[in-house]
């Protein structure tokens, strides 16, 4: 799935910019994940700690605004710091940038075919890294 800039590899449940891997915790992935299911549209805090934390209730907790500026760091160090965005009341966006015209032209979202196993980190066991 594509975040963006950023391609979310499920198998290795990270994410890459520009080639380069983000060193995402899970739950940082899965907040990007959870935004790149619905791009431009805003998420609740609600909304987030029931998918992500699987939470029926909203505790009073900072442990996604903790996970979401950790994120936030990783994204900024892959140039892409502009792609959480903070909404009204506390909510959470994926901006989605402009797309670009013509065939070439990026896909915001969908699944990741066969590039997701180029540039593994490592191997399944028994299998030599490609």
């Amino acid at each position: 799935m594509h975040a963006g800039p950023v391609t979310l590899d499920l198998f290795q449940r990270d994410g890459r910019a520009g080639g380069r891997w983000l060193g995402l915790h899970p739950r940082e992935f899965a907040l990007l994940w959870r935004l790149a299911e619905t791009p431009g549209a805003s998420v609740t805090r609600a909304q987030l700690l029931r998918d992500v934390w699987r939470l029926e209730r909203t505790p009073e907790t900072n442990s996604l605004a903790v996970h979401v500026s950790r994120l936030r760091a990783k994204l900024h160090a892959a140039r892409c710091g502009w792609l959480v965005r903070t909404e009204a009341q506390g909510s959470y966006c994926l901006a989605v940038p402009a797309q670009r015209q013509g065939h070439d032209a990026p896909p915001t979202t969908g699944l990741v075919g066969h590039d997701a196993y180029q540039g593994r980190k490592s191997a399944f066991p028994g299998e030599t890294s490609p």
